[in-house]
Protein backbone atom coordinates (compact mmCIF):
# COMPACT_ATOMS: atom_id res chain seq x y z
CA UNK A 1 0.00 0.00 0.00
CA UNK A 2 2.95 2.30 0.61
CA UNK A 3 4.16 2.05 -2.99
CA UNK A 4 3.28 4.65 -5.60
CA UNK A 5 1.40 2.04 -7.63
CA UNK A 6 -0.63 1.02 -4.59
CA UNK A 7 -1.62 4.60 -3.89
CA UNK A 8 -2.76 5.10 -7.49
CA UNK A 9 -4.83 1.90 -7.37
CA UNK A 10 -6.43 3.03 -4.12
CA UNK A 11 -7.20 6.45 -5.64
CA UNK A 12 -8.87 4.82 -8.66
CA UNK A 13 -11.03 2.67 -6.40
CA UNK A 14 -12.06 5.60 -4.21
CA UNK A 15 -12.88 7.86 -7.16
CA UNK A 16 -14.86 5.11 -8.89
CA UNK A 17 -16.96 4.25 -5.86
CA UNK A 18 -17.30 7.95 -5.11
CA UNK A 19 -19.03 8.49 -8.46
CA UNK A 20 -21.92 6.31 -7.40
CA UNK A 21 -21.74 7.41 -3.77
CA UNK A 22 -21.94 11.15 -4.33
CA UNK A 23 -24.56 10.74 -7.05
CA UNK A 24 -27.27 9.56 -4.69
CA UNK A 25 -26.91 12.39 -2.20
CA UNK A 26 -26.65 15.15 -4.78
CA UNK A 27 -29.72 13.86 -6.63
CA UNK A 28 -31.84 13.92 -3.47
CA UNK A 29 -30.90 17.54 -2.84
CA UNK A 30 -31.80 18.44 -6.43
CA UNK A 31 -35.26 16.82 -6.48
CA UNK A 32 -37.39 19.94 -5.95
CA UNK A 33 -35.42 21.79 -8.62
CA UNK A 34 -35.78 18.85 -11.02
CA UNK A 35 -39.52 18.73 -10.43
CA UNK A 36 -39.93 22.44 -11.01
CA UNK A 37 -37.76 22.49 -14.13
CA UNK A 38 -39.30 19.46 -15.82
CA UNK A 39 -42.86 19.91 -14.58
CA UNK A 40 -42.80 16.55 -12.82
CA UNK A 41 -45.31 15.35 -10.27
CA UNK A 42 -44.37 13.67 -7.01
CA UNK A 43 -44.42 10.23 -8.65
CA UNK A 44 -41.88 11.49 -11.18
CA UNK A 45 -39.54 12.44 -8.35
CA UNK A 46 -39.99 9.01 -6.80
CA UNK A 47 -39.11 7.38 -10.13
CA UNK A 48 -36.04 9.61 -10.45
CA UNK A 49 -34.66 7.97 -7.32
CA UNK A 50 -36.06 4.45 -7.63
CA UNK A 51 -35.15 3.91 -11.30
CA UNK A 52 -31.47 4.09 -10.37
CA UNK A 53 -31.83 1.97 -7.24
CA UNK A 54 -33.91 -0.66 -9.04
CA UNK A 55 -31.34 -1.58 -11.68
CA UNK A 56 -28.46 -1.17 -9.24
CA UNK A 57 -30.04 -3.61 -6.77
CA UNK A 58 -31.06 -6.08 -9.48
CA UNK A 59 -27.73 -6.22 -11.32
CA UNK A 60 -25.09 -5.65 -8.67
CA UNK A 61 -24.51 -9.35 -7.94
CA UNK A 62 -24.33 -10.08 -11.66
CA UNK A 63 -21.85 -7.21 -11.97
CA UNK A 64 -19.57 -8.92 -9.48
CA UNK A 65 -19.77 -12.20 -11.39
CA UNK A 66 -18.99 -10.44 -14.68
CA UNK A 67 -15.92 -8.84 -13.10
CA UNK A 68 -14.64 -12.16 -11.79
CA UNK A 69 -15.13 -13.85 -15.14
CA UNK A 70 -14.12 -11.20 -17.69
CA UNK A 71 -11.70 -9.11 -15.66
CA UNK A 72 -12.19 -6.75 -12.75
CA UNK A 73 -10.41 -3.80 -14.31
CA UNK A 74 -12.22 -4.31 -17.61
CA UNK A 75 -15.70 -4.38 -16.09
CA UNK A 76 -14.85 -1.54 -13.73
CA UNK A 77 -13.87 0.65 -16.69
CA UNK A 78 -16.96 -0.44 -18.65
CA UNK A 79 -19.07 0.50 -15.65
CA UNK A 80 -17.42 3.91 -15.25
CA UNK A 81 -17.86 4.75 -18.95
CA UNK A 82 -21.47 3.49 -18.91
CA UNK A 83 -22.20 5.48 -15.75
CA UNK A 84 -20.72 8.64 -17.24
CA UNK A 85 -22.64 8.28 -20.51
CA UNK A 86 -25.90 7.75 -18.62
CA UNK A 87 -25.08 10.75 -16.43
CA UNK A 88 -24.74 12.89 -19.55
CA UNK A 89 -28.14 11.69 -20.71
CA UNK A 90 -29.57 12.60 -17.31
CA UNK A 91 -28.05 16.06 -17.45
CA UNK A 92 -29.38 16.72 -20.95
CA UNK A 93 -32.84 15.19 -20.37
CA UNK A 94 -35.60 17.36 -21.90
CA UNK A 95 -38.34 15.78 -19.81
CA UNK A 96 -38.96 13.64 -16.75
CA UNK A 97 -39.51 10.47 -18.83
CA UNK A 98 -36.10 10.79 -20.45
CA UNK A 99 -34.50 11.46 -17.07
CA UNK A 100 -36.07 8.34 -15.55
CA UNK A 101 -34.91 6.19 -18.48
CA UNK A 102 -31.39 7.60 -18.18
CA UNK A 103 -31.39 6.95 -14.43
CA UNK A 104 -32.28 3.32 -15.17
CA UNK A 105 -29.22 3.07 -17.40
CA UNK A 106 -27.13 4.84 -14.78
CA UNK A 107 -28.04 2.15 -12.26
CA UNK A 108 -26.71 -0.54 -14.60
CA UNK A 109 -23.43 1.36 -14.85
CA UNK A 110 -23.31 1.59 -11.07
CA UNK A 111 -23.89 -2.16 -10.78
CA UNK A 112 -20.89 -2.77 -13.05
CA UNK A 113 -18.46 -0.34 -11.45
CA UNK A 114 -19.19 -0.62 -7.74
CA UNK A 115 -18.31 -4.28 -7.10
CA UNK A 116 -15.16 -3.76 -9.14
CA UNK A 117 -13.97 -0.81 -7.06
CA UNK A 118 -13.69 -3.10 -4.03
CA UNK A 119 -12.72 -6.27 -5.89
CA UNK A 120 -9.70 -4.47 -7.38
CA UNK A 121 -8.38 -3.79 -3.88
CA UNK A 122 -9.10 -7.34 -2.78
CA UNK A 123 -7.26 -8.76 -5.79
CA UNK A 124 -4.24 -6.45 -6.00
CA UNK A 125 -3.21 -5.85 -2.39
CA UNK A 126 -1.33 -8.49 -0.42
CA UNK A 127 -3.11 -9.87 2.66
CA UNK A 128 -0.90 -7.82 4.97
CA UNK A 129 -1.84 -4.55 3.25
CA UNK A 130 -5.43 -5.37 2.42
CA UNK A 131 -6.96 -4.26 5.72
CA UNK A 132 -5.19 -0.88 5.55
CA UNK A 133 -6.25 -0.39 1.93
CA UNK A 134 -9.88 -1.23 2.65
CA UNK A 135 -9.83 0.96 5.76
CA UNK A 136 -8.52 3.88 3.70
CA UNK A 137 -11.08 3.15 0.97
CA UNK A 138 -13.86 3.11 3.53
CA UNK A 139 -12.82 6.29 5.31
CA UNK A 140 -12.06 8.38 2.22
CA UNK A 141 -15.22 7.18 0.51
CA UNK A 142 -17.05 8.39 3.61
CA UNK A 143 -15.48 11.81 3.16
CA UNK A 144 -16.64 11.79 -0.47
CA UNK A 145 -20.11 10.89 0.72
CA UNK A 146 -20.10 13.80 3.15
CA UNK A 147 -19.22 16.17 0.31
CA UNK A 148 -22.22 15.04 -1.74
CA UNK A 149 -25.02 17.08 -0.11
CA UNK A 150 -22.84 20.20 0.01
CA UNK A 151 -21.79 19.78 -3.63
CA UNK A 152 -25.33 19.08 -4.78
CA UNK A 153 -26.76 22.06 -2.97
CA UNK A 154 -24.05 24.36 -4.32
CA UNK A 155 -24.55 23.18 -7.89
CA UNK A 156 -28.31 23.59 -7.72
CA UNK A 157 -28.03 27.08 -6.24
CA UNK A 158 -25.18 28.45 -8.35
CA UNK A 159 -25.43 26.51 -11.62
CA UNK A 160 -28.27 24.10 -12.41
CA UNK A 161 -29.60 20.75 -11.28
CA UNK A 162 -28.27 19.41 -14.59
CA UNK A 163 -24.70 19.82 -13.34
CA UNK A 164 -25.47 17.31 -10.60
CA UNK A 165 -25.22 14.74 -13.40
CA UNK A 166 -22.90 16.44 -15.89
CA UNK A 167 -20.11 16.78 -13.33
CA UNK A 168 -19.67 13.00 -13.40
CA UNK A 169 -18.18 13.07 -16.91
CA UNK A 170 -14.79 14.71 -16.15
CA UNK A 171 -14.36 12.63 -13.00
CA UNK A 172 -15.09 9.46 -14.98
CA UNK A 173 -12.56 10.44 -17.65
CA UNK A 174 -9.88 10.80 -14.96
CA UNK A 175 -10.82 7.45 -13.41
CA UNK A 176 -10.60 5.64 -16.76
CA UNK A 177 -7.20 7.20 -17.53
CA UNK A 178 -5.76 6.22 -14.15
CA UNK A 179 -7.27 2.72 -14.27
CA UNK A 180 -5.76 1.99 -17.68
CA UNK A 181 -2.39 3.28 -16.53
CA UNK A 182 -2.04 1.88 -13.02
CA UNK A 183 -4.55 -0.89 -12.26
CA UNK A 184 -3.53 -4.47 -13.16
CA UNK A 185 -6.12 -6.76 -14.66
CA UNK A 186 -7.32 -9.66 -12.54
CA UNK A 187 -9.95 -12.35 -12.78
CA UNK A 188 -11.01 -15.46 -10.91
CA UNK A 189 -10.20 -18.72 -12.74
CA UNK A 190 -12.69 -20.49 -10.49
CA UNK A 191 -15.56 -18.17 -11.41
CA UNK A 192 -18.85 -19.82 -12.30
CA UNK A 193 -18.76 -21.12 -15.89
CA UNK A 194 -22.23 -19.75 -16.64
CA UNK A 195 -23.72 -16.36 -15.87
CA UNK A 196 -27.14 -16.29 -14.28
CA UNK A 197 -28.72 -14.01 -16.87
CA UNK A 198 -32.18 -15.48 -16.30
CA UNK A 199 -31.97 -14.80 -12.58
CA UNK A 200 -30.86 -11.21 -13.12
CA UNK A 201 -33.63 -10.59 -15.67
CA UNK A 202 -36.31 -12.04 -13.41
CA UNK A 203 -34.99 -9.93 -10.53
CA UNK A 204 -35.40 -6.78 -12.62
CA UNK A 205 -38.94 -7.75 -13.67
CA UNK A 206 -39.91 -8.62 -10.09
CA UNK A 207 -38.59 -5.40 -8.57
CA UNK A 208 -39.75 -3.32 -11.52
CA UNK A 209 -43.28 -4.70 -11.59
CA UNK A 210 -43.84 -4.36 -7.87
CA UNK A 211 -42.28 -0.89 -7.79
CA UNK A 212 -44.40 0.33 -10.72
CA UNK A 213 -47.58 -0.97 -9.14
CA UNK A 214 -46.83 0.64 -5.78
CA UNK A 215 -45.79 3.98 -7.27
CA UNK A 216 -48.73 4.28 -9.65
CA UNK A 217 -51.42 2.92 -7.34
CA UNK A 218 -52.13 6.25 -5.59
CA UNK A 219 -52.91 8.01 -8.87
CA UNK A 220 -54.49 5.18 -10.90
CA UNK A 221 -56.06 3.03 -8.19
CA UNK A 222 -55.27 -0.54 -7.22
CA UNK A 223 -57.85 -1.97 -9.63
CA UNK A 224 -56.46 -0.16 -12.68
CA UNK A 225 -55.26 -2.72 -15.22
CA UNK A 226 -51.69 -1.36 -15.53
CA UNK A 227 -51.27 -1.29 -11.76
CA UNK A 228 -52.83 -4.68 -11.07
CA UNK A 229 -51.02 -6.24 -14.03
CA UNK A 230 -47.66 -4.86 -12.90
CA UNK A 231 -48.13 -6.16 -9.35
CA UNK A 232 -49.15 -9.63 -10.57
CA UNK A 233 -46.24 -9.71 -13.02
CA UNK A 234 -43.81 -8.62 -10.32
CA UNK A 235 -44.95 -11.25 -7.84
CA UNK A 236 -44.94 -13.98 -10.52
CA UNK A 237 -41.43 -12.99 -11.58
CA UNK A 238 -40.33 -13.11 -7.95
CA UNK A 239 -41.64 -16.66 -7.60
CA UNK A 240 -39.99 -17.62 -10.89
CA UNK A 241 -36.74 -16.09 -9.65
CA UNK A 242 -36.80 -18.39 -6.64
CA UNK A 243 -37.45 -21.45 -8.82
CA UNK A 244 -34.67 -20.54 -11.27
CA UNK A 245 -32.16 -19.91 -8.49
CA UNK A 246 -33.05 -23.19 -6.78
CA UNK A 247 -32.60 -25.23 -9.95
CA UNK A 248 -29.59 -23.40 -11.42
CA UNK A 249 -26.14 -24.97 -11.23
CA UNK A 250 -24.59 -21.47 -11.11
CA UNK A 251 -27.19 -19.31 -9.34
CA UNK A 252 -26.69 -15.63 -8.70
CA UNK A 253 -28.15 -16.19 -5.23
CA UNK A 254 -27.73 -19.78 -3.99
CA UNK A 255 -30.84 -20.17 -1.87
CA UNK A 256 -29.27 -22.74 0.42
CA UNK A 257 -27.44 -19.90 2.15
CA UNK A 258 -30.76 -19.10 3.82
CA UNK A 259 -30.65 -22.44 5.63
CA UNK A 260 -28.73 -20.55 8.31
CA UNK A 261 -31.40 -19.28 10.69
CA UNK A 262 -29.19 -16.42 11.83
CA UNK A 263 -28.44 -15.34 8.27
CA UNK A 264 -32.14 -15.37 7.45
CA UNK A 265 -32.97 -13.49 10.65
CA UNK A 266 -30.27 -10.88 10.02
CA UNK A 267 -31.57 -10.25 6.52
CA UNK A 268 -35.15 -10.04 7.77
CA UNK A 269 -34.02 -7.38 10.24
CA UNK A 270 -32.11 -5.67 7.42
CA UNK A 271 -35.17 -5.62 5.18
CA UNK A 272 -37.38 -4.26 7.95
CA UNK A 273 -35.16 -1.51 9.32
CA UNK A 274 -33.86 -0.35 5.95
CA UNK A 275 -37.45 -0.33 4.77
CA UNK A 276 -38.26 1.79 7.82
CA UNK A 277 -35.85 4.57 6.97
CA UNK A 278 -35.48 3.98 3.23
CA UNK A 279 -37.65 6.95 2.29
CA UNK A 280 -36.78 9.20 5.20
CA UNK A 281 -34.15 11.31 3.52
CA UNK A 282 -35.98 11.34 0.22
CA UNK A 283 -38.80 13.05 2.10
CA UNK A 284 -36.64 15.01 4.56
CA UNK A 285 -34.71 16.89 1.88
CA UNK A 286 -37.98 17.96 0.23
CA UNK A 287 -39.50 18.87 3.61
CA UNK A 288 -36.57 21.11 4.46
CA UNK A 289 -36.77 22.96 1.14
CA UNK A 290 -40.51 23.11 0.46
CA UNK A 291 -41.91 23.45 3.98
CA UNK A 292 -39.09 24.91 6.08
CA UNK A 293 -37.74 27.21 3.39
CA UNK A 294 -34.15 25.93 3.43
CA UNK A 295 -32.04 26.53 0.34
CA UNK A 296 -30.79 23.42 -1.52
CA UNK A 297 -27.33 23.97 -0.04
CA UNK A 298 -28.63 24.37 3.51
CA UNK A 299 -30.88 21.31 3.15
CA UNK A 300 -27.97 19.20 1.94
CA UNK A 301 -25.64 20.33 4.70
CA UNK A 302 -28.34 19.72 7.32
CA UNK A 303 -27.96 15.94 7.15
CA UNK A 304 -24.15 15.89 7.37
CA UNK A 305 -24.12 15.16 11.13
CA UNK A 306 -25.40 11.67 10.34
CA UNK A 307 -22.32 10.92 8.25
CA UNK A 308 -19.97 12.38 10.86
CA UNK A 309 -21.58 10.41 13.69
CA UNK A 310 -21.31 7.21 11.65
CA UNK A 311 -17.65 7.91 10.88
CA UNK A 312 -16.89 8.55 14.53
CA UNK A 313 -18.78 5.68 16.16
CA UNK A 314 -19.21 2.77 13.74
CA UNK A 315 -15.86 1.12 14.44
CA UNK A 316 -16.43 1.25 18.20
CA UNK A 317 -19.94 -0.10 17.72
CA UNK A 318 -18.63 -3.03 15.70
CA UNK A 319 -15.98 -3.80 18.31
CA UNK A 320 -18.58 -3.69 21.09
CA UNK A 321 -20.77 -6.16 19.23
CA UNK A 322 -17.89 -8.65 19.07
CA UNK A 323 -17.47 -8.33 22.85
CA UNK A 324 -21.07 -8.48 24.08
CA UNK A 325 -22.92 -9.98 21.13
CA UNK A 326 -25.00 -8.13 18.54
CA UNK A 327 -28.55 -8.59 19.84
CA UNK A 328 -28.69 -5.57 22.17
CA UNK A 329 -27.37 -3.12 19.59
CA UNK A 330 -29.54 -4.55 16.81
CA UNK A 331 -32.58 -4.08 19.07
CA UNK A 332 -31.70 -0.69 20.55
CA UNK A 333 -30.37 0.87 17.32
CA UNK A 334 -33.67 0.80 15.38
CA UNK A 335 -35.50 2.12 18.45
CA UNK A 336 -33.06 5.05 18.70
CA UNK A 337 -33.56 5.70 14.97
CA UNK A 338 -37.32 5.71 15.60
CA UNK A 339 -36.83 8.29 18.36
CA UNK A 340 -34.87 10.41 15.90
CA UNK A 341 -37.80 10.29 13.48
CA UNK A 342 -40.20 11.37 16.23
CA UNK A 343 -37.94 14.35 16.88
CA UNK A 344 -37.99 15.13 13.15
CA UNK A 345 -41.71 15.84 13.51
CA UNK A 346 -40.57 19.20 14.87
CA UNK A 347 -39.42 20.12 11.36
CA UNK A 348 -42.10 22.33 9.90
CA UNK A 349 -42.65 25.86 8.62
CA UNK A 350 -39.91 28.27 9.74
CA UNK A 351 -38.00 25.44 11.46
CA UNK A 352 -34.79 26.35 13.26
CA UNK A 353 -31.87 24.10 12.38
CA UNK A 354 -30.41 23.96 15.89
CA UNK A 355 -33.70 23.59 17.75
CA UNK A 356 -35.81 21.58 15.29
CA UNK A 357 -33.61 19.80 12.73
CA UNK A 358 -30.35 18.92 14.45
CA UNK A 359 -31.80 16.94 17.41
CA UNK A 360 -33.66 14.49 15.18
CA UNK A 361 -30.82 14.19 12.70
CA UNK A 362 -28.25 13.58 15.45
CA UNK A 363 -30.33 10.99 17.30
CA UNK A 364 -31.10 9.20 14.04
CA UNK A 365 -27.38 9.13 13.20
CA UNK A 366 -26.63 7.71 16.63
CA UNK A 367 -29.15 4.93 16.07
CA UNK A 368 -27.54 4.07 12.74
CA UNK A 369 -24.09 3.99 14.33
CA UNK A 370 -25.35 1.64 17.05
CA UNK A 371 -27.09 -0.71 14.62
CA UNK A 372 -25.40 -0.90 11.21
CA UNK A 373 -22.06 -2.49 12.14
CA UNK A 374 -23.52 -5.32 14.29
CA UNK A 375 -26.30 -5.96 11.77
CA UNK A 376 -23.97 -6.37 8.81
CA UNK A 377 -21.38 -8.31 10.78
CA UNK A 378 -24.10 -10.73 11.90
CA UNK A 379 -25.27 -11.26 8.33
CA UNK A 380 -21.71 -12.00 7.22
CA UNK A 381 -20.78 -14.14 10.20
CA UNK A 382 -23.86 -16.33 9.92
CA UNK A 383 -22.72 -17.69 6.56
CA UNK A 384 -19.73 -20.01 6.09
CA UNK A 385 -16.46 -18.09 5.85
CA UNK A 386 -15.87 -19.17 2.26
CA UNK A 387 -19.24 -17.60 1.35
CA UNK A 388 -18.66 -14.29 3.12
CA UNK A 389 -18.59 -12.42 -0.19
CA UNK A 390 -21.92 -13.93 -1.20
CA UNK A 391 -23.39 -13.10 2.20
CA UNK A 392 -22.17 -9.53 1.82
CA UNK A 393 -23.70 -9.15 -1.62
CA UNK A 394 -27.04 -10.65 -0.60
CA UNK A 395 -27.28 -8.47 2.51
CA UNK A 396 -26.46 -5.36 0.51
CA UNK A 397 -29.02 -6.26 -2.17
CA UNK A 398 -31.67 -6.84 0.52
CA UNK A 399 -30.97 -3.38 1.96
CA UNK A 400 -31.22 -1.77 -1.46
CA UNK A 401 -34.45 -3.56 -2.32
CA UNK A 402 -35.94 -2.52 1.01
CA UNK A 403 -35.03 1.11 0.40
CA UNK A 404 -36.44 0.92 -3.11
CA UNK A 405 -39.79 -0.42 -1.92
CA UNK A 406 -39.89 2.05 0.97
CA UNK A 407 -39.75 5.02 -1.40
CA UNK A 408 -42.71 3.50 -3.23
CA UNK A 409 -44.78 2.50 -0.18
CA UNK A 410 -44.21 5.11 2.52
CA UNK A 411 -45.30 8.20 0.55
CA UNK A 412 -48.41 6.34 -0.63
CA UNK A 413 -49.17 5.40 2.98
CA UNK A 414 -48.82 9.08 3.87
CA UNK A 415 -51.15 10.15 1.06
CA UNK A 416 -48.46 12.07 -0.83
CA UNK A 417 -48.79 12.40 -4.58
CA UNK A 418 -49.61 14.72 -7.45
CA UNK A 419 -48.14 18.16 -6.89
CA UNK A 420 -48.02 17.90 -3.09
CA UNK A 421 -44.30 18.64 -3.09
CA UNK A 422 -45.11 22.15 -4.35
CA UNK A 423 -47.73 22.80 -1.63
CA UNK A 424 -46.09 23.24 1.80
CA UNK A 425 -49.18 22.55 3.89
CA UNK A 426 -50.05 19.31 2.07
CA UNK A 427 -46.49 18.04 2.08
CA UNK A 428 -45.99 18.86 5.76
CA UNK A 429 -49.04 16.79 6.72
CA UNK A 430 -47.87 13.89 4.56
CA UNK A 431 -44.35 14.10 5.98
CA UNK A 432 -45.67 13.73 9.53
CA UNK A 433 -47.74 10.67 8.58
CA UNK A 434 -44.77 9.13 6.77
CA UNK A 435 -42.51 9.58 9.80
CA UNK A 436 -45.00 7.80 12.04
CA UNK A 437 -45.23 4.97 9.53
CA UNK A 438 -41.45 4.67 9.47
CA UNK A 439 -41.35 4.68 13.28
CA UNK A 440 -43.73 1.72 13.38
CA UNK A 441 -41.66 -0.28 10.87
CA UNK A 442 -38.41 0.44 12.75
CA UNK A 443 -39.94 -0.74 16.02
CA UNK A 444 -41.03 -3.96 14.31
CA UNK A 445 -37.42 -4.41 13.17
CA UNK A 446 -36.19 -3.87 16.72
CA UNK A 447 -38.62 -6.52 17.99
CA UNK A 448 -37.55 -9.02 15.33
CA UNK A 449 -33.92 -8.51 16.30
CA UNK A 450 -34.65 -8.95 20.00
CA UNK A 451 -36.48 -12.21 19.35
CA UNK A 452 -34.39 -13.83 16.62
CA UNK A 453 -30.76 -12.70 16.88
CA UNK A 454 -28.34 -14.78 18.93
CA UNK A 455 -25.51 -13.18 20.87
CA UNK A 456 -23.29 -16.01 19.60
CA UNK A 457 -23.79 -15.04 15.96
CA UNK A 458 -20.38 -13.36 15.74
CA UNK A 459 -18.38 -16.02 17.58
CA UNK A 460 -17.36 -17.96 14.48
CA UNK A 461 -16.14 -14.93 12.59
CA UNK A 462 -14.37 -13.48 15.57
CA UNK A 463 -12.45 -16.66 16.38
CA UNK A 464 -11.72 -18.09 12.97
CA UNK A 465 -7.95 -18.08 12.54
CA UNK A 466 -6.01 -17.20 9.45
CA UNK A 467 -6.83 -15.38 6.26
CA UNK A 468 -10.48 -16.39 5.99
CA UNK A 469 -11.18 -14.56 9.23
CA UNK A 470 -9.27 -11.53 8.03
CA UNK A 471 -11.21 -11.53 4.79
CA UNK A 472 -14.47 -11.63 6.69
CA UNK A 473 -13.39 -8.75 8.89
CA UNK A 474 -12.34 -6.79 5.81
CA UNK A 475 -15.86 -7.01 4.44
CA UNK A 476 -17.37 -6.22 7.84
CA UNK A 477 -15.13 -3.16 8.02
CA UNK A 478 -16.53 -1.95 4.71
CA UNK A 479 -20.10 -2.34 5.88
CA UNK A 480 -19.39 -0.44 9.11
CA UNK A 481 -18.32 2.49 7.00
CA UNK A 482 -20.74 5.36 6.51
CA UNK A 483 -22.40 3.83 3.42
CA UNK A 484 -24.97 1.48 4.84
CA UNK A 485 -27.76 2.56 2.61
CA UNK A 486 -28.08 4.26 -0.70
CA UNK A 487 -30.54 6.95 0.29
CA UNK A 488 -29.33 7.46 3.82
CA UNK A 489 -25.60 7.78 3.76
CA UNK A 490 -24.99 7.28 0.07
CA UNK A 491 -24.52 3.80 -0.01
CA UNK A 492 -25.50 4.55 -2.77
CA UNK A 493 -21.74 4.09 -2.74
CA UNK A 494 -22.26 0.44 -3.36
CA UNK A 495 -20.23 -1.52 -0.92
CA UNK A 496 -21.63 -4.85 -2.05
CA UNK A 497 -19.09 -7.58 -2.23
CA UNK A 498 -19.76 -9.90 -5.16
CA UNK A 499 -20.14 -13.61 -4.51
CA UNK A 500 -16.57 -14.52 -5.43
CA UNK A 501 -14.92 -11.43 -3.94
CA UNK A 502 -13.51 -13.01 -0.82
CA UNK A 503 -10.28 -14.83 -1.49
CA UNK A 504 -9.91 -17.27 1.34
CA UNK A 505 -6.43 -18.30 0.41
CA UNK A 506 -3.33 -16.28 -0.29
CA UNK A 507 -4.35 -15.31 -3.76
CA UNK A 508 -3.34 -18.55 -5.41
CA UNK A 509 -6.65 -18.84 -7.14
CA UNK A 510 -6.47 -15.38 -8.64
CA UNK A 511 -4.68 -14.14 -11.71
CA UNK A 512 -3.40 -10.61 -12.12
CA UNK A 513 -1.66 -9.14 -15.10
CA UNK A 514 -1.38 -5.93 -16.97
Amino acid sequence: MGSAAGRWILLVSILGSGLAGIDATVVNVALPAIGGSLGAGFTGLQWTVTAYTLTLAAFILLGGSLADRFGRRRMFIVGVVWFAAASMLCGLAPGIGTLIAARTLQGIGGALLTPGSLAILQATFAPGDRAKAIGAWSGLSGVATAIGPFLGGWLVEHASWRWVFLINAPVAALVVFLALRYVPESRDPAAAPRLDIAGAALGVVALGGITYGLLEQPSQGITALPVLGALVLGVAAGVAFGVVEWRSTSPMVPLDIFRSRQFTAANLVTFTVYGGFGAVFFLLIIQLQVVSGFSPLAAGVSILPITFIMLALSSASGALAYRIGPRLQMSVGPAVCALGLVLMLRIGPDASYVADVLPGVAVFGLGLAIMVAPLTATALSSAPVDRAGLASGVNNAVARAAGLLAIAVLPAFAGLGGDDYTRPEAFNAGFDRAMWGAVAVLLVGAAIAAISISNHALDEAGHTPGEPGEALRDVARIHTSPHPHPQVIASHCAVAAPPQLIDCGEGADDTSHR
